[in-house]
């Protein structure tokens, strides 16, 4: 199975993901677990905000033939454009890769 390095999984407080079985499943592949504090709406901000853009600039104008079509043109989203080109306010205005 693939490992992944400096890979974190951000997660509400759901009761799933509190589980020894999730916790096994992360420690197995590598990766680290990251959880919202208990009523702090703003802990996955980042990653909402991330996640709409996502939709509202690319999945929603697209229609997928196959998953791995989609997994290409997402990809092609995250590493063409957001990371390297896309600015963030919460990053002093720079794109993530900077």
């Amino acid at each position: 199975m693939r490992s992944f390095v400096d890979t974190v999984i951000h997660s509400d407080q759901g009761s799933q993901y509190g589980s020894q079985d999730w916790l096994d499943f992360l420690k197995a592949h590598g990766l680290s677990v990251s959880m919202n504090r208990r009523g702090n709406c703003h802990d996955n901000a980042v990653a909402e905000s991330f996640f709409q853009l996502l939709k509202r600039e690319r999945v929603s104008k697209r229609i997928y033939i196959t998953r791995d079509q989609a997994r290409a043109d997402i990809f092609n989203y995250i590493e063409m454009f957001y990371n390297p080109k896309r600015r963030h306010s919460a990053a002093k205005d720079l794109s993530p890769v900077r």
